[in-house]
């Protein structure tokens, strides 16, 4: 066990006693990185977060993606919030993203990637495990520079999650009209979705970071 007193130090906000005790073994593990407590809810989690400003809190995504998703502004600036658990889906975790999470992986994933996201986040960066929005191998280069100056709009606005008929009424144009341009902008970038194509977005500008495994 390594003596991490000095280390940056991470809530745990989860539902599972079992998990809880893991994690705070494989924070025992890292010189950086300190167990920082842990709770059971996120009225809890609001309150620690306040008082001891932990340098991340690790979330159970168990707690209720809505709920989650209202509590997350609550966090900004004072934490770096991760988001983990069974199951999550691209349209979640741009979702999670865009309501402030700094890390999204899953209940999965391997020790020694659960600390590399929480080194991430601790440092400052936005980290996502790249197996939830595809593969290496499913994953294409963005071609953007090929995008006219109006697919760049809608682009940018689906990285900003608006919806089609959200981004027809910002541009002033028809929501069948968003449409055909999202169809263009699939075919000339390769990616398969509006999810895809605004994680690919965050990405490509160095606002995230991707974990390979």
């Amino acid at each position: 066990m390594t003596n991490n007193a000095a280390g940056k130090p991470v809530l745990i906000c989860d539902t599972q006693p079992v998990a809880i005790e893991g994690l705070r073994c494989l924070l025992d593990t890292c010189d950086a990185l300190r167990f920082g407590g842990s709770v059971c809810s996120l009225e809890a989690a609001s309150e620690l977060i306040c008082t001891m400003a932990p340098a991340a809190v690790v979330l159970d995504k168990a707690l209720g993606t809505k709920a989650i998703m209202d509590w997350l502004p609550e966090a900004a600036g004072i934490t770096a919030p991760v988001v983990w658990g069974i199951g999550i889906t691209e349209s979640e975790a741009l979702r999670f993203l865009q309501a402030g999470a700094r890390g999204i992986l899953r209940r999965t994933a391997a020790p020694e990637i659960m600390l590399e996201c929480l080194l991430a986040v601790t440092s400052g960066s936005t980290w996502m495990e790249d197996g939830i929005f595809g593969t290496a191998d499913n994953t294409v280069e963005p071609r953007r520079s090929r995008l006219t100056a109006r697919e760049h709009q809608i682009a940018e606005l689906v990285e900003q999650g608006l919806r089609n008929r959200d981004i027809g009424r910002t541009l002033g144009i028809q929501t069948g009209t968003v449409k055909i341009h999202l169809k263009h902008i699939f075919e000339k970038t390769g990616v398969r979705g509006r999810y895809s194509l605004a994680l690919t977005g965050l990405r490509e500008k160095g606002n995230l970071v991707m974990a390979h495994v």
